[in-house]
């Protein structure tokens, strides 16, 4: 396959939907040669941030001149992005060519009479495919949805990481709270260190696996913290405090957003866990690491002929809290023009309230997936919370809509609600539409 018969394979492989199962991807690995074993990983799961860890964590890897891998989803624009090796995502030529191989151990699979599959199935062990030929050392593996019954839950981590445990994919993790703390404690392996920065409820699960298992667990609070600061001088920075450092530790931030702080610290408190077994990895090289590390698209500050823009992954009530928090932390006296568009499968109502001020103005739309809230619906949604909104039909009408809002009040433009929504709008402001 070229790279557009890839694309029209993979949509192919959307009929499939989304089966939770180790069974399938256990098979489609066997028959590659097990290429996940090639490596060590570091396992990353948890509600939200476990995108912005991952990307620190490979640029730690990176900085530390160690040869690694990184797998996170979803992409912005192209599949690509899913998959690098030292920062560079794999080109759209090795990508069709090591899927096709990866098509033809699944059509081996049905003909032995074992189930299809799944398309999220078929791009994990591409990217284990993709690690184990470019000999990466390491990789830092992101999970799809949940952890226990993920796709990538059949890697044998040197170390775990779950970032914080909401309600989120309840439908397909238990249902519960403590269902969904479960499923992400579900990537806990024996005798491999657990970080995390769950609480209450989710956090006495994860301990209590992690304690079945013999495996240490660092907290986020207890163990290790991290403090948000502005120098005078500009940037920002976080205050790294933890049981193995004597005194607080500064480390200079490029991602920005409060909630990063928590995400730095559980990598900070990851690298120093790698330090012990890798002289490599130094304090020289985290720092270098955050420094210099980029994460489009979560809270992620442009600007625009003058116009200041935020462009956010935040797809949960949990995530808009946390988008709330940083717009007030960094934005505080700014009017805010929302450009929205939202899942159907989401708590619209819950993601509203936690991210809007009576008489901001919201501009929705259609995101682009079938899951997809209709814009009418979250405008109906937001309108009912006293916003200003207006309801559009295509990416580019809303853009060119809540540009026009923001520039006459003078205003922050801030695109949000799904990765699905915001990467297209992102590669409109960048490309001057």
């Amino acid at each position: 396959m070229n790279y557009a018969e890839a694309l029209l394979y993979l949509d192919e492989l959307n009929t499939f939907g989304i089966r939770p199962g180790l069974a399938r991807i256990e098979e489609l690995c066997a028959r590659l040669g097990n290429p996940e074993r090639c490596y060590a990983t570091i396992h990353i799961t948890g509600t939200n941030g476990k995108g912005s860890v991952t990307q620190m964590l490979d640029a730690v890897l990176r900085a530390s001149e160690i040869r690694s891998g990184r797998y996170l989803s979803p992409h912005l624009i192209s599949y690509t992005e899913r998959m690098s090796v030292d920062g560079h995502d794999i080109s759209e030529e090795r990508f069709a060519e090591l899927l096709t191989r990866v098509r033809t151990a699944a059509d081996e699979m049905v003909a032995a009479g074992c189930e299809h599959p799944t398309q999220f199935e078929a791009l994990t062990a591409l990217a284990f495919l993709y690690f184990a030929e470019e000999q990466v050392e390491a990789a830092v593996i992101e999970t799809g949805l949940g952890g226990l019954l993920d796709s990538t839950n059949v890697v044998e981590p040197m170390l775990t990481i779950i970032t914080n445990v909401t309600m989120e994919h309840a439908d397909r993790c238990g249902g519960t709270l403590a269902g969904i703390a479960a499923h992400k404690a579900g990537i806990i392996k024996e005798g491999v260190p657990v970080i995390t920065a769950a609480t209450g409820e989710p956090l006495t699960i994860i301990e209590r696996r992690a304690e079945e298992l013999g495996a240490d667990v660092f907290v986020c609070g207890e163990d290790f913290s991290a403090q948000l600061f502005f120098p005078k001088e500009g940037g920002q920075r976080v205050a790294f405090h933890s049981v193995v450092c004597r005194e607080p530790e500064p480390f200079d931030l490029a991602l920005a957003g409060t909630c990063q702080a928590e995400n730095a610290a559980l990598v900070i408190m990851a690298a120093k866990l790698l330090e012990r077994e890798d002289a490599r990895v130094t304090d020289k090289a985290i720092r270098t690491a955050l420094r210099t590390v980029r994460h489009p698209a979560r809270f992620e500050i442009l600007t625009r002929e003058n116009l200041p823009v935020v462009i956010d992954g935040a797809h949960n009530p949990a995530g808009m809290c946390a988008l709330r928090a940083g717009l007030d932390a960094y934005f505080p006296e700014l009017p805010r023009v929302f450009l929205l568009g939202i899942l159907k499968d989401k708590d619209i109502d819950a993601m509203l309230t936690a991210l809007l001020r009576p008489g901001d103005t919201v501009v929705t739309v259609r995101p682009n997936s079938a899951r997809a809230a209709a814009a009418d619906v979250v405008a109906a949604a937001a309108a009912g919370l006293d916003a200003d909104t207006c309801a559009c039909a295509d990416p580019q009408t809303a853009l060119a809509e809540a540009e026009h809002r923001a520039q006459r009040s003078h205003a922050l433009l801030v695109a949000a609600g799904s990765l699905y929504l915001v990467g297209g709008i992102r590669a409109l402001l960048l490309a001057g539409r």
